[in-house]
């Protein structure tokens, strides 16, 4: 059985800014904010959630099958999917328009400053869970508004268990649709800053959404992350990375090692060290789609980090 993966594609455009930006914005300033950064280091890769989940899944054994829309610009991106044996039946073409874009820059200290061009992913919408066959797992990550939403309905009311996972899409919702997904979801995933977000925007404690879920996951950077569920909180370690190089991708690594982790039946310490391990794996090369692993390789450095199998 495969995971449909629901969500964007994109062309990440990643500059290196060598210094911090905090040495450059002044706080009592931002409201007639005007800077600029020189970036001598640039480069172009694969990414998009969507398609960063698949890669990852593909690593670790798995069947991912990827749900989006791009643009007329898609050919080097899909002799890169089909490279690694990643399945794009249903990824549609819109020769019209650009694959979406994202431009990051990352200083010093790994924060980023962000410009996506959404492109074709506003047409998701166009695609449907319904098409899919041989589906037992899914996730809806980042992608158009509207795809969001329908995808979610259609996971739901097809039976198959989802993640939602709204990450920087969360913009575009506001307090009931979030609850409305929560109640779809059969489990939700988030990062700190995220968790409070939505928190404010539904009136919900990160407690009483997971109440409406099978487990709800508060990924915390290096501090690791905390899974809520049947009414425990599991606090899951950070793997260690040998270096720092890009955190970008960092998050979706880690909910391609949480699908793994459910499709083959795990329990959650397990899935979570799975997942955190993905990302230290990630975040120590550049760009999102350049680290690769075998699977003997991926078990010794999980016993060597928490001290068993899996």
């Amino acid at each position: 059985m495969s995971a449909l993966i629901c969500g964007s594609i994109a062309y990440d455009t990643i500059m290196v800014f060598p210094d911090r930006f905090r040495n450059h914005i002044l706080p009592d300033k931002v409201h007639i904010l005007n800077v600029s950064f020189l970036v001598p280091q640039m480069r172009r890769e694969y990414g998009g959630c969507a398609g960063n989940i698949a890669y990852n899944l593909k690593l670790l054994g798995d069947e991912p099958v990827l749900m989006a829309t791009v643009g007329g610009d898609f050919a080097p991106y899909a002799n890169w999917l089909d490279e690694n044996g990643i399945s794009r039946k249903h990824v549609k073409v819109l020769d019209d328009i650009y694959t979406g874009q994202a431009f990051i820059t990352t200083d010093q200290d790994d924060n980023q400053i962000t410009a996506f061009h959404p492109g074709a992913m506003g047409e998701s919408h166009r695609n449907k869970v319904t098409d899919a066959n041989g589906i037992s797992i899914g996730i809806v990550s980042p992608d158009g508004r509207d795809g969001m939403i329908q995808h979610a309905e259609q996971f739901a009311d097809s039976g198959i268990p989802f993640i939602f996972d709204p990450g920087q899409g969360m913009p575009m919702f506001d307090g009931d649709d979030l609850k409305r997904f929560v109640e779809q979801a059969t489990w939700v995933t988030l990062n700190d800053y995220e968790a409070q977000l939505m928190s404010e925007r539904t009136g919900l404690s990160v407690e009483q959404m997971a109440e409406r879920v099978k487990a709800l996951v508060v990924t915390r950077g290096g501090e690791g992350s905390l899974v809520y569920t049947d009414g425990k909180c599991l606090d899951i370690p950070a793997a260690r990375a040998r270096e720092i190089k890009d955190p970008t991708g960092c998050g979706d690594a880690y909910r391609a090692g949480l699908l793994h982790g459910l499709m083959h039946d795990m329990d959650w310490e397990t899935t979570g060290r799975i997942a955190s391990l993905m990302g230290a794996l990630k975040i120590e090369h550049h760009g999102t789609q350049n680290h690769r692993f075998n699977q003997d390789g991926f078990a010794e450095r999980f016993q060597r980090e928490f001290g068993y199998r899996f």
